[in-house]
């Protein structure tokens, strides 16, 4: 029984190692999210952030959930749900996942009375992981550990599904900074922006497993990623970039209108 729960919790913890989207897209979601706060969010972030923007601290949650001191956060990064399971009748981890997490630090931030230094580190924690639960394969199926024993070559390299969505998809598609990918991708209407922030975490994340059946099933075990993958699915990674930045910002400005701080 020892053994079997140990190799249980090493499973979950290599499906952990391979992250959410790389850097580039925390960096972009998050500069995406800066760019719709309105004033009043974005002093009040400002403020709580010590100065610092949400961009500073997109991907340190990656890092920090490997301390100990943070380490109750590591299943906070995604909600496995096996083929065919719905979602609302998905098994709900007791350590968390990335929908209870959300949930709760997104209270967390709208109790004006709690400390600063827990509003701070729930702000921390809202931003990386709206950034996570747009990446399909963070609600991807439990019994692959979220596509990581899924293996497929990346051109003429072997990887695993969950690897390719993070880093090399973005990074195949354009090769642009953080302010460039928002720049090119940030430019719907308000009615367009309306519709997309519309709704609560838990829609979204069905939205994105919605979107991570699609991918497993175009992308079979040992599938070869090349040129027509990359241009089939950039413009849902692109999306998904853009749908992460637009609900954290739509989320902070609720949280720090005037009204709701006073």
């Amino acid at each position: 029984m020892k053994r079997l729960a140990f190799l249980s919790s090493s499973l979950i913890f290599c499906a952990f190692l391979a992250g959410a989207w790389g850097q580039k897209g925390h960096d972009t979601t998050a500069h995406i999210a800066e760019r719709h706060l309105n004033a009043a969010a974005r002093d009040s972030v400002a403020a709580l952030l010590d100065g610092k923007s949400l961009v500073y601290w997109a991907n340190w949650l990656d890092n920090a959930s490997h301390t100990p001191e943070y380490a109750y956060s590591k299943t906070w990064h995604y909600k496995n749900i096996d083929k065919d399971i719905e979602f609302d009748k998905a098994p709900l981890n007791p350590d968390g996942d990335i929908v209870t997490a959300l949930e709760k630090q997104i209270s967390v931030l709208k109790d004006k009375n709690a400390p600063r230094a827990t509003r701070q580190l729930g702000l921390k924690m809202v931003t990386h992981l709206l950034g996570d639960l747009h990446q399909p394969l963070h609600l991807g199926h439990a019994s692959d550990l979220g596509g990581n024993r899924v293996d497929v070559k990346y051109f003429t390299r072997k990887t695993n599904l969950h690897s390719a969505w993070d880093s090399s998809l973005p990074e195949s598609a354009h090769k642009w900074s953080y302010t460039e990918w928002a720049d090119q991708i940030d430019r719907l209407t308000e009615e367009e922006i309306a519709e997309i922030v519309a709704g609560s975490v838990k829609d979204w994340a069905k939205q994105t497993y919605e979107i991570c059946g699609t991918v497993y099933e175009t992308t079979p075990a040992n599938y070869t990623i090349s040129y027509d993958y990359i241009a089939k699915w950039t413009p849902t990674m692109e999306k998904q970039f853009l749908k992460g930045g637009l609900r954290l910002a739509s989320i902070l400005n609720e949280i720090f209108a005037p009204s709701a701080e006073q």
